[in-house]
């Protein structure tokens, strides 16, 4: 294989990742932390929940290179093509927007994120299910699998932002109550879906998840979602756990069955 078979989409994906990269550092390292400044609903976790994107970064790095070498190139340019250089863009400006606090625009483009992720991790998973080496799974199943895991939190958390109240100026009411626990049951759920989505299950996808459930916990402090999402990162937790250990023990967890899999990465 010579290293100029696909290279317009090895440059095109180098120069979206640069710009995503360089978006999400200038959220955290500009002259405004948006992180610290951004509306606060009462599903915000706390602050250090959003460096996954850091792991996210440092894996996708990873896969830049990895995208030159011959199993590489069958991935990431014959199979997910020019799909990874257009969540780049839609991630660049969804944090545009979000960095701006035009929170409906950036809900509205957290969808079109999540829908590419969708789309990727799809690829992978079907196409690629069996792992050829420990490059492969470092740097293509697992940044993948917490990029989509997150991004549905993203979207969650968009929501919030666009349609919620701002925890600092209006008490939590019965409905804003309700819908923070509804939130709460599609993430875990969605956690165990992942956990259990066949018989190695996807822990990375769950943990991204139950990541931002604990965070949540932690920032919160209205009595019944702080303890709320305590539960939750519990349950999401266990499933996690219980999902390892079936993998380590090498059996089929009952749960395994393809219609199981994460409702938003079958389409």
């Amino acid at each position: 294989m010579s290293v100029t078979d696909g290279l317009l989409i090895k440059i095109a994906n180098i120069v979206v990742f640069v710009v995503s990269l360089g978006s999400n550092v200038y959220s955290v390292a500009g002259p405004e932390d948006m992180y610290g400044s951004s509306k606060t609903t009462y599903i915000t976790p706390s602050y250090y929940a959003f460096y996954v994107w850091s792991l996210i970064h440092l894996l996708l790095l990873g896969t830049m290179f990895f995208q030159f070498t011959a199993r590489g190139k069958e991935i990431v340019v014959d199979s997910i093509g020019w799909r990874f250089a257009l969540l780049g863009v839609f991630n660049a400006v969804y944090v545009f927007f979000w960095s701006r606090h035009w929170y409906i625009l950036a809900f509205i483009l957290s969808l079109l994120v999540s829908a590419t992720v969708s789309q990727i991790y799809y690829v992978v998973k079907k196409n690629h299910f069996n792992r050829e080496g420990w490059a492969e799974e470092v740097f293509v199943h697992l940044p993948f699998s917490l990029f989509h895991g997150w991004t549905i939190v993203l979207v969650v958390l968009s929501g919030f932002e666009a349609f919620g109240v701002d925890s600092h100026t209006h008490k939590a009411g019965i409905w804003t109550k309700i819908f923070v626990f509804l939130a709460f049951v599609f993430l875990e759920t969605t956690a165990a879906a992942y956990a259990f989505a066949s018989a190695e299950g996807d822990a990375a996808g769950a943990a991204a998840i139950t990541w931002a459930l604990f965070a949540i916990f932690i920032h919160q402090r209205n009595t019944f979602i702080h303890w709320s999402a305590l539960v939750f990162f519990i349950l999401s937790l266990f499933a996690i756990l219980k999902s390892l250990y079936s993998a380590v023990k090498g059996g089929r967890n009952i749960l395994h069955d393809e219609e199981r899999a994460p409702l938003v990465g079958s389409s």
